[in-house]
């Protein structure tokens, strides 16, 4: 034993942290034929030799030489390919016939490696296109979700004329229904309450005033559902919420207000009540049967996610290609003209990348400054999915995501389930493998229509552990509704500071509650507004406009201790901080110069927490 831990003792240590410049310069994601540097400090012996091992499709070996005899630093300097791609990379050594491994921290999350001793751990370099630009408006923009039946009435009549098995609410303030289908434990979603496009239309300068920029309307075509991800027809907007002419007009006038609309993209699956595919059930020969996959034809056929009310479209066939994304009248340049400024793209990463591609292509023919978001919920960079890597951060195919991780790493800070050090070390890794441009068009989601609402989710209260048919009644106490309204200002004074775009989701600015869906999706409380939360939103995203780092700032976050965090963001000689401390529930905000490096914890009554 004492031989062994001379051993261990005398043993070569070897050294690098990728967010260190010391160790890569520049860090982070870098453009296509750049070039890095990277460092590795050896200590405790004299290696024989030092390589850099780097993989991108086919691996490859540097020998690193030694500039700095002292430190024992050996350097490479690294050509990053022509072409996109995740770039892997760790270090070799050998002394005396001892092999030595370093590559990436255990967790995978970058910084300060460890030592490898069986399967690869590498480090992460993204490389993108030089060319990946994202449209100027959305720098500064601020997002707002909307679930369009349950936003605004505006002046449509009350019942609307209802197609057979819809009901409908006359009291806009009840609860959506639960009905459960015994076979799929799906809810039947065939309640409505009556939003409208007109609706939405009429609360434009409500958005304005809240300092919206941006909407994310969810799904408006035809459909037998209030959620509409069960699309019917996707070339006519569903009755119950207008018509083409609404849409267009919703969005010119948007625009006067400087907000740009966004529609809810739902490619990878239809409704089994769409014409297209009732014909294809229906008729043998049908045109439309390549554009799905019958395992036995008709009753057998490949759905989302085992949904027989999903029928999955087949991304492959050229036909379906042609309709949605190439085609002189295709679906994605279609509504685009129309108006919409770009898509929420639904499930992305169940599309295949040529198909994104050239959605992205698409939107961009019909309009230059459109935006593609899609719905990744993990680190996008470098998502497994059906058995394959993909990163959508390349410039190729997605501009932004939601931004997911984001939202719950914030969480389970504020609620104390994890820690400062833990959020910081988080958001280190997913900014460091997301490119500039990405990272400033990630939609920074609070809510949203696919998680309970955050007000009770932060009070602690999302009942995801009762009934599902027991979550209509769940309501939160006085003190729940306090802790959490609190905890939810510092939730968006540290969402609308990170890079990307803060997205609300409706109703979450006036005090919504509610567990998952459907109560997740309950109307906006016109009227009964927590008129001291909506202010403080006004303020904290004002702040989107006026404050330059936060649109282009390079990004730095401190761990103060287990319950502070700060997030600085730089830009030119300005600098913006802001520091989160979860145990006192304040929010204190700073701008000042860039080379002032002692920045003070100044209490800013406009982003106090409990201001009134």
């Amino acid at each position: 034993m004492a031989a062994f831990a001379r051993e261990m003792v005398n043993r070569m240590q070897l050294y690098h942290d990728s967010r260190d410049s010391a160790y890569r310069a520049p860090s982070g994601a870098q453009p296509c034929c750049s070039e890095v540097r990277l460092r590795l400090r050896v200590s405790g012996g004299q290696p024989d030799q030092v390589y850099l091992r780097a993989w991108f499709g086919k691996e490859a070996f540097y020998p690193m030489r030694c500039v700095d005899a002292t430190e024992r630093l050996y350097e490479a300097i690294l050509c990053l390919p022509g072409t996109p791609c995740l770039l892997w990379y760790d270090f070799q050594a050998w002394q005396a016939g001892q092999f030595y491994w370093y590559g990436n921290a255990e967790d995978g999350l970058g910084g300060v490696g460890a030592p490898v001793y069986g399967n690869a751990r590498s480090f992460q370099i993204t490389v993108y296109d030089p060319d990946f630009k994202n449209p100027d408006w959305v720098d500064s923009a601020v997002f707002y979700q909307i679930f369009p039946d349950r936003f605004s009435r505006g002046n449509s009549p009350v019942p609307p004329p209802l197609p057979k098995g819809r009901t409908f609410h006359l009291d806009f303030s009840e609860k959506p229904d639960l009905v459960v289908n015994a076979e799929t434990g799906d809810n039947a979603a065939h309640d409505f309450f009556g939003g409208t496009l007109d609706g939405i239309r009429e609360k434009l300068p409500y958005l304005q005033t809240l300092g919206v920029t941006g909407l994310y309307l969810n799904p408006i075509f035809l459909s037998d559902t209030n959620h509409r991800f069960n699309t019917s027809d996707w070339e006519t907007i569903d009755p119950l919420l207008g018509a083409a002419s609404d849409f267009r007009r919703l969005c010119a006038e948007a625009l006067r207000f400087g907000i740009r609309v966004v529609l809810d993209g739902v490619f990878s699956h239809a409704g089994s009540d769409s014409r297209f595919f009732k014909h294809a059930s229906a008729v043998s020969d049908s045109p439309y049967r390549s554009w799905f996959t019958f395992v036995n034809w008709p009753s057998v056929y490949k759905s989302w996610w085992g949904f027989a009310t999903l029928p999955e479209m087949n991304k492959h066939d050229p036909a379906v290609n042609r309709y949605f994304l190439t085609g002189d009248r295709a679906i994605v340049k279609r509504w685009v003209r129309e108006g919409a400024s770009g898509w929420r793209i639904d499930v992305a990463d169940e599309l295949p990348m040529p198909y994104l591609r050239q959605m992205r292509a698409s939107a961009r023919e019909a309009r230059a400054d459109a935006l593609l978001i899609g719905e990744v919920w993990e680190d996008a960079s470098n998502k497994v999915a059906y058995g394959e890597m993909r990163s959508y951060c390349l410039g190729d195919t997605l501009d932004g995501v939601m931004n997911y991780p984001l939202r719950d790493e914030a969480v389970a800070f504020l609620t104390g389930s994890t820690d400062a050090y833990r959020f910081k070390r988080r958001m280190d890794s997913l900014y460091e493998n997301y490119p500039p441009p990405f990272a400033r068009a990630l939609l920074n989601v609070l809510g949203s229509h696919d998680r309970a609402r955050i007000l009770s989710v932060l009070a602690g209260v999302d009942g995801l552990d009762l009934p599902r048919e027991e979550r209509a009644e769940l309501r939160l106490t006085d003190a729940q509704r306090e802790l959490g309204a609190e905890r939810l200002k510092l939730m968006l004074a540290l969402v609308a500071v990170m890079p990307g775009i803060p997205c609300v989701y409706y109703g979450d600015e006036a005090g919504v509650e509610g567990s998952a869906d459907p109560y997740n999706r309950g109307t906006f409380p016109w009227g009964r507004e927590d008129k001291a939360l909506t202010a403080y939103f006004i303020q904290v995203l004002g702040r989107r406009k006026t404050v330059s780092p936060l649109a282009r700032g390079s990004l730095a976050i401190e761990a103060l201790s287990g319950d502070v965090v700060a997030i600085i963001r730089t830009a030119g000689m300005e600098t913006a901080r802001t520091v989160i401390d979860r145990s006192a529930l304040t929010a204190d905000f700073w701008v000042g110069p860039a080379d002032n490096t002692d920045i003070p914890a100044v209490h800013d009554d406009r982003w106090e927490t409990d201001a009134d």
